[in-house]
């Protein structure tokens, strides 16, 4: 008689009801701010009242990532001031120009206390990204070039081990996968933080941009969209993690390094998937379809309550192993 190693499906209800409680303690809005408390100065207000409006205000640092950039020096006209890539300001006014057909809002930066001009609203927001690094991680991530350059990347990686797959029978994810729900649900997760991401480039870019030049890791005091945005982000690197436990357990180092190659193309090609198909609307049936398959084979894991003893394998009940006879109870 062989006795059986344990049985399965509970790390499945534990991750379920981590994402329930995040969810539930997440906020909803950003708080407008508080003008008329008492103590304010005038020139807090304003700064409060630019932060809500434009997403910035004074004392706001930026750097310059055009090849080079020109401030122009007001009142005097024809005279500039040349930034180049790399070179840090701070905002240090706002003025209004109703006769602008370009844009009305002018922003005056200073790089140096001998170094200041203005620059209009618009021409700031593309040449130059706040100095957090949380707000530079994301213009660095959703670069045109860089993304082409991963997107080919993965292609690459995934025909290749495809091939393997083909000759080798390597395991991939979801074709001959690993004994896990885990890399599937890091596809999942990926997916559906694209989806998100790109529902608020679509339908409330103005939460986003406010988020972008205010970055946080905390999924609190922020949205419902962020705080869902974010929740995601950190239960994907838990996720990540989790894979990896399995990963290594499961499989030699080889196979595991091969294994993740292929989760990484498959993660890189749910982003920019779901990233096209969000922005065409039909993104979000992709995602109830990928959800049904993540479903089902949790039920599959869930329906497998017990493992032979001698090779292993998945049993729905004691008794014979129908893949090596062994007698299981």
């Amino acid at each position: 008689m062989i006795l059986l190693h344990h049985k399965i499906g509970g790390s499945c209800r534990k991750v379920v009801y981590l994402i329930l409680s995040v969810l539930l303690l997440s906020s909803c809005y950003y708080k407008a701010p508080a003008l008329d408390e008492e103590g304010l100065s005038e020139k807090t207000k304003d700064s409060l009242t630019y932060l809500y409006e434009r997403h910035y205000t004074w004392n706001t640092n930026l750097e310059v990532v055009d090849d080079s950039i020109s401030l122009e020096c007001l009142p005097i006209k024809d005279t500039f001031i040349r930034l180049n890539k790399g070179d840090r300001v701070v905002v240090a006014e706002f003025a209004v120009h109703p006769a602008d057909s370009v844009d009305s809002v002018w922003v005056k930066l200073a790089h140096t206390q001998d170094e200041q001009g203005w620059i209009r609203e618009t021409e700031l927001k593309k040449s130059f990204v706040p100095t957090d690094s949380i707000s530079q991680a994301i213009h660095l991530f959703s670069d045109t070039h860089a993304s082409y350059f991963v997107v080919i990347f993965a292609l690459f990686v995934g025909v290749y081990l495809l091939r393997a797959f083909r000759r080798k029978q390597l395991q991939m994810v979801y074709f001959n996968d690993i004994d896990s729900i885990y890399p599937l649900f890091l596809c999942l997760l990926m997916a559906f933080s694209a989806t998100v991401y790109e529902s608020m480039q679509v339908f409330m870019p103005e939460t986003w941009e406010h988020f972008y030049f205010n970055p946080t890791l905390s999924p609190f005091k922020v949205p419902f969209i962020l705080s869902v945005f974010l929740l995601s982000i950190w239960l994907f690197l838990i996720v990540a993690l989790a894979v990896l436990e399995d990963l290594f357990r499961q499989l030699a180092p080889a196979a595991a390094i091969f294994y993740l190659l292929g989760l990484l193309s498959c993660c890189i090609f749910c982003y920019f998937f779901f990233i096209l198909m969000t922005h065409i609307y039909i993104g979000y049936l992709f995602l109830a379809l990928f959800i049904w398959v993540f479903v089902g084979k949790v039920r599959k894991n869930i329906g497998y309550k017990y493992r032979c003893g001698h090779c292993g394998e998945k049993l729905k009940e004691k008794g014979i192993c129908p893949h090596c006879g062994a007698i299981n109870e």
